[in-house]
């Protein structure tokens, strides 16, 4: 039991009436003041918590310090248990979308999991945690429990003290296909709830739940998300300014459209210039660690990943040791013929209106995170960086997208179905040209996408009432083009009064050889890059927000310890658009840079 007395909220309408009735909500939605009581852990919650006609309590479910956190089936050895005394409460959030029972676009609404700590070891703090690409999962079942990319629900509850809360947004896990209405039409319904809703019911039930359960609200609200999690972050910034105190947005999936398109583009060039048959592993990694090997020499040593990769201008078309003879010297397997050379410039410099060969990377590297070049879609990616022109894709959220755009599921990949046709790889048969269209495409419909792209860069009615902002970027990311990032905090900046003052509340580091969420982003296998904990992350957010306490323009950061890297290494994080700039001593200790 929790709380001596219990209160039920049985039979209010809508959380508006539970306003009243508490006198403890102001005029946006928050909290503000204690409760009449509290609710307990246990099957009563199920009639007591309803705070809207929407939302039913699904499943409750206490767990002692000790208990593994399993809801179905036999424990294993990696079955994880509870640190403390916590509670599980699984929402589901209505109206869903009708149809047919087999459609992956019908679903009952939004699945919620709210993890409570005890009232005794409740820290005052709400921590949101954000999805991974389509960002579906299990909180709508009652058969198990959903994880987050960035930190462990349970553990928030159980270790830090926290309420934690994840979301389905409204679909089960699986690929796109839940974007698609049966007869092939738009699920505006599914994107609203993928893009914007999912997030924003979360918030809103996890407020209410954690003021009936305590009898008073939550002191701060925070948000902690990357890629997927990064862009729903950033949406709530855009749309919802009241409703956080802090957000994290690591490597956010923000400029959907484009970005999406950026990540197809090494399979058109396959497709089109290549006739289909990709490049060898070796061929890959070779011309990636020429790349590598050209741009990363710093203080006369080579550091096995790039500080800054914009600066690389490495043109493997003009490299005789990658290119077979006649046109080189490489007599091995692994060189490169002219024209897969210019195929990878291609791929590194991104997508473009016709696929015509790009500028010099001495004129245009294609990541600079200002300006697009004259036919550039959108930004490309580092040399050297994890990007898989190795293999011929089948499926993948890319080709996805592409079905979406074009409102026909057949260019989607083999895992993509619908009533009207499932995905048949038709995507191999798309032109530069007729890719530039899907893209434009899908600008024109993104308000039917509930604005997916989430690149608004007017911040500054969460600037106003005083949220604070942190992204983290890896400089090597080989899904999420970091340029595309860089740039959308450019507009954020040009907007707000300039760099100065976006820093006030909002920063964007970058981290070099950083890959998509903390890994090493290059095909140097034997590098191990600094990288950035999210509990140092969340740290840093929640002393910021709650103490002032400015995070610096350079952070030093270490280096993962493992069985193959014993000893650990530190380097620089720099506050963009500074960046790591050596100046002397050991070229893996972050005291030899500056941020410049």
């Amino acid at each position: 039991m929790n709380g001596s007395t219990r209160f039920r909220y049985a039979g209010f309408a809508a959380l508006g009436l539970a306003a009243l009735l508490s006198g403890c909500w102001d005029s946006d939605g928050a909290t503000t003041a204690a409760a009449p009581a509290n609710l307990t852990c246990d099957d009563s919650m199920k009639t007591a918590f309803k705070p809207d006609t929407n939302t039913v309590v699904q499943l409750v479910k206490a767990f002692k310090k000790g208990d593994q956190i399993l809801l179905s089936g036999t424990a294993t050895a990696t079955t994880p248990v509870a640190a403390g005394d916590i509670c599980l409460v699984k929402l589901m959030i209505g109206p869903g979308h009708t149809g047919p029972a087999s459609a992956p676009s019908t679903t009952p609404g939004i699945g919620i999991e709210i993890w409570l700590p005890t009232t005794a070891a409740w820290n005052k703090r709400l921590h949101m945690l954000g999805g991974a690409g389509m960002a579906g999962g299990p909180q709508g079942t009652l058969t198990a429990v959903a994880n987050a990319p960035t930190a462990v629900p349970w553990d928030v509850a159980g270790v830090e003290g926290a309420v934690a809360a994840t979301t389905d947004t409204g679909h089960p896990a699986g690929n796109g296909s839940f974007l698609m209405n049966p007869d092939g039409t738009i699920n505006t319904v599914g994107w609203n709830e993928f893009s914007e809703r999912g997030i924003r019911e979360m918030t809103v039930k996890a407020k209410a739940l954690a003021l009936a359960y305590y009898g008073s609200a939550a002191k701060y609200t925070y948000w902690h998300g990357g890629s997927t999690g990064g862009r729903q972050g950033l949406k709530q910034a855009q749309l919802y300014p009241q409703d956080f105190d802090g957000i994290i947005a690591s490597a956010p999936a923000i400029n959907w459209v484009n970005f999406t398109a950026t990540q197809i583009w090494p399979q058109i060039v396959i497709q089109r210039d290549l006739g289909g048959v990709p490049l060898s592993s070796g061929q890959w990694s070779g011309v990636s660690m020429a790349a590598l090997n050209a741009c990363d020499v710093v203080g006369g040593q080579h550091l096995g990943y790039l500080l800054d990769p914009s600066k690389c201008t490495y043109d493997p078309s003009t490299d005789p040791t990658v290119l077979c003879a006649p046109a080189g010297t490489n007599l091995t397997a692994s060189c490169l013929s002219p024209v897969q050379a210019v195929a990878v410039n291609k791929m590194w410099y991104g997508p473009t209106t016709d696929g015509s060969a790009p500028p010099a990377p001495t004129v245009d590297t294609g990541i600079s995170g200002t300006t697009l070049g004259a036919k550039q879609i959108w930004f490309g990616w580092p040399r050297g960086s994890q990007i898989n022109p190795t293999t011929v894709a089948t499926g993948g959220i890319q080709m996805d997208q592409v079905a979406l755009f074009l409102q026909d599921p057949t260019w989607a990949g083999t895992s993509f179905t619908n009533a009207t046709g499932n995905g048949a790889n038709r995507w191999k048969l798309l032109s530069y040209e007729e890719l530039a269209n899907a893209i434009s495409r899908g600008r024109v419909l993104e308000p039917l996408f509930s604005t997916i792209s989430t690149d608004n860069p007017d911040l500054s009615k969460f600037r106003d009432r005083g949220g604070k902002i942190l992204t983290q970027v890896g400089t090597s990311d080989q899904l999420i083009p970091h340029a595309g990032v860089m740039n959308y905090y450019n507009r954020v900046a040009a907007l707000m009064g300039g760099i100065t003052e976006l820093q006030k509340f909002y920063k964007l580091y970058t981290i070099p050889g950083m890959g998509h969420f903390p890994a090493n982003g290059t095909v140097n296998l034997a590098v191990n890059p600094p990288l950035y904990p999210e509990s140092l992350n969340y740290q840093a957010l929640t002393d910021w927000v709650e103490k002032g306490i400015v995070p610096p323009e350079k952070v030093a950061i270490s280096t993962p310890v493992s069985a193959a890297n014993p000893t650990s290494t530190t380097g620089p994080m720099c506050a963009y658009p500074k960046m790591p700039v050596y100046s002397s001593g050991d070229i893996r200790s972050a005291a030899s840079y500056n941020c410049q």
